[in-house]
């Protein structure tokens, strides 16, 4: 049976029969897990190791574990620090934010792979305006070339562990209001404008 499209989630700590009946649906390819899934290491290890077994190809296991106040896993984790406080650290020395940036990217991998996460979608290449509440101190930094020195550190790190970067999210939610996860957010800009602000970190 070969992967679908669609990325879906379950409900809790374990895999319920309801789980493994729509997660064997030939639409879905992947799952992306959250903090009500996790309870610890080994719970989690137990979680992904059945996900993994349930199909051939095996589904493909993701998390959001950006750092800050995203950061899924966090008991039996290292604590990762937000990515603006690394754009903060750039303005003041950039080459220590980007050997930082590298580290915590190889850290965040490092540890999600130990557990059988197969993506963490980072980095975050929104620009860091105040606009946006729901990326905030997510953005590294509100200069697109400096996004693109931080995110390509960390994406380094990533690839060093041996996991692959997922840029997110869609170019413009920086410099927007709207939460996509409760609205839908509109950008009134022109595309030139967006072209050459936004889109440039990606």
């Amino acid at each position: 049976m070969s992967l679908g499209p669609v990325m879906t989630d379950v409900k809790g700590l374990v895999l319920t029969d309801a789980d493994r009946n729509r997660l064997l649906h030939p639409q879905v390819g992947g799952v992306i897990l959250f903090s009500r899934n996790y309870d610890s290491p080994e719970q989690l290890k137990n979680l992904v190791d059945e996900l993994h077994t349930l199909r051939t190809p095996r589904l493909i296991v993701a998390v959001d574990q950006e750092g800050g106040r995203v950061q899924r896993f966090r008991s039996g984790f290292q604590r990762l620090p937000a990515m603006g406080l690394l754009g903060d650290l750039y303005d003041k020395d950039s080459n220590k934010a980007i050997v930082m940036a590298e580290t915590l990217g190889w850290l965040m991998a490092s540890e999600l792979l130990y557990y059988g996460i197969d993506l963490s979608f980072a980095p975050v290449l929104d620009l860091g305006h105040k606009i946006s509440s729901v990326i905030g101190d997510r953005a590294y930094h509100t200069k697109p070339h400096i996004i693109a020195h931080l995110a390509n550190a960390q994406i380094r790190g990533m690839q060093q562990a041996g996991m692959e970067a997922v840029g997110k999210h869609f170019p413009g939610h920086g410099s927007v209001e709207g939460d996509s996860h409760h609205t839908m957010p509109f950008d009134r800009r022109t595309f030139e404008t967006i072209q050459s602000h936004d889109l440039e970190s990606f």
